[in-house]
């Protein structure tokens, strides 16, 4: 589906361009001299591509900015010493910083082109278009609108919910919702997925696999239901999903996932769109119709290992999250480097230098850092600011874990809970665990979704209490490598109640003083 992307995007950037990416511009009418939609929907091809755009560009600032400041460095993940952005590790945050603002005008981007395609397609369409393939792209569109205000409710909390940009476009104060009614809308919107979206069978032909299917919807659906604490619903989901054979791990031996890949191999452009993939945002490059994905750019090491100028190492693994690891996990190594690793797939071979220190870390990033498109020959954009590997949303990997902790927590056979949750462990070149615990479940989703920007939304789902305790005894330290040994700093920042939701930005609630009043039913369900 990668090939489609690229080569069919600039159909749906027509519309896409017409809705701006940031502030309040998103509810904007289309200007009158814009692609006239009667004449655009005539054909099942055009039809097919009109969501494209949802899958990137409105997602790049969240992508590129937000989602591993919040993800990583406030879970205590990730350190870092940079001024932009420590405020996210020390609890300091408020609504003036750029970051958060960012982080809304990005997932309020998403929800306005969304609808956009929502509210526009089915009158538009040519009355030759099969009503299932108008549905499936609506459904995808409900998928991705879903997907931001999951991301929007678990930041912010009560929110505004937005169904039709139209309805907003003369009254600037809209009132935020109540945090059950956003939960429902965004299950409305899945259950609406499932129904309509293709089923599908990922292969091996990747090319295919890019686009959300019901099955996607079904497995984003488990983990909302994770995060609502109906285990019974979570556990359904996911085992449906499992059943179905749709998505499959990539590594681990043919009975657990598919032998030809690995972890490691999850994140190279290369296997975009593997078998393990339920959601990922689709990167090409920013020369492209798209945007290309700027997270190597923030991850990587500096001096040309990119093609260019940047690699920034803004952020480093924490002294905590170092030590969460166990003896030969795989994972390890495709996540973290560490003095003296090699990768001979880094630009024709890279060694990790003796004295690498992000941030402190005495260590750097792997994950998501794929070298420069020139040194490998590889034809995808990788360089300066953009590479084309995906994002991963959602995962195989995460679904099983949602599956174990649902079963765990009574929502189903134990037995299947265990066997998901072993065959991550499987994979990552450990022991089983007969019995384990809860316990063991939120460490395993920590080490399996590291630099993924989960950990920090499954930290606080556990409660205040715990969340609290956790993220206020997580060291967020440095090593001191001027020494042999390196010696850690320790550094610990307390945590309270009020740090568990991050404040409105500032700038939206000047627009938009209603966000600070109480929150309101949502008036829009049938």
């Amino acid at each position: 589906m990668k090939n489609l992307f690229e080569k069919k995007l600039i159909l749906i950037l027509v519309f896409a361009l017409t809705l701006a990416s940031c502030g309040e511009d998103f509810l904007d009418r289309p200007p009158e001299d814009s692609y006239n939609v009667d004449e655009f929907y005539q054909t099942i091809e055009q039809v097919e591509v009109a969501t494209n755009a949802l899958y990137a560009a409105p997602w790049f600032n969240f992508n590129t900015n937000t989602i591993w400041c919040i993800g990583e460095l406030s879970s205590g993940n990730g350190r870092t010493w940079d001024p932009r952005n420590a405020d996210f590790t020390n609890f300091a945050i408020n609504g003036n910083h750029s970051t958060l603002t960012q982080a809304w005008e990005s997932l309020y981007a998403v929800i306005g082109q969304s609808n956009f395609v929502i509210n526009t397609l089915p009158d538009a369409a040519g009355p030759e278009i099969p009503l299932a393939v108008v549905n499936n792209a609506v459904g995808e569109a409900r998928f991705i609108r879903a997907t931001a205000y999951f991301y929007l409710v678990r930041i912010f909390g009560s929110v505004p919910i937005i169904a039709d940009n139209n309805d907003f476009v003369l009254e600037p104060v809209v009132p935020r919702n109540l945090v059950e009614d956003i939960y429902k809308f965004i299950r409305l919107d899945l259950e609406y997925a499932i129904e309509n979206c293709y089923q599908k069978i990922r292969g091996a032909n990747f090319d295919e696999n890019g686009k959300v299917s019901s099955g996607s919807a079904k497995a984003m659906l488990a983990k909302v239901y994770l995060y609502e604490e109906n285990y019974p619903m979570a556990y359904q989901m996911a085992d449906e999903v499992i059943t179905s054979g749709e998505f499959r791990l990539f590594g681990g031996d043919a009975e657990d996932g598919d032998p030809s890949g690995s972890y490691y191999d999850l994140f190279t452009p290369e296997n975009d769109n593997n078998p393990e993939s339920i959601f990922a945002l689709q990167w090409t490059s920013s020369s492209r119709y798209a945007e290309g994905n700027g997270i190597q750019s923030l991850f990587g090491p500096g001096g040309g290992f990119t093609g260019g100028s940047d690699g920034w190492s803004a952020i480093g693994p924490s002294p905590d999250l170092l030590e969460a690891y166990e003896d030969g996990d795989l994972r390890y190594y495709a996540t973290i480097t560490e003095p003296g690793a090699e990768y001979p797939d880094l630009n024709g071979g890279y060694t990790v230098p003796d004295n690498v220190d992000f941030q402190g870390s005495g260590h750097g990033l792997k994950k998501y850092v794929v070298g420069s498109n020139d040194a490998v020959a590889r034809d995808d954009g990788s360089g300066q600011t953009t590479t084309s590997n995906n994002t991963y949303i959602l995962r195989y990997g995460d679904l099983l874990l949602i599956h174990a902790e649902a079963a765990l927590k009574g929502g189903g056979p134990a037995a299947r809970g265990i066997e998901s949750f072993n065959k991550i462990r499987r994979r990552a070149g450990l022991d089983e665990i007969a019995s384990p615990t809860l316990d063991d479940v939120f460490q395993e989703r920590r080490i399996e979704l590291a630099f993924e920007f989960e950990f920090w939304y499954d930290i606080v789902r556990q409660g205040p209490s715990f969340a609290i305790d956790f993220l206020s005894n997580t060291d967020r330290g440095t090593f001191d490598s001027s020494v042999t040994p390196a010696v850690l700093n320790s550094e610990f920042f307390d945590a309270s109640v009020d740090d568990l939701l991050f404040p409105y930005p500032t700038t939206e609630t000047q627009n938009n003083p209603a966000l600070l009043e109480a929150p309101v039913p949502y008036d829009g369900f049938n």
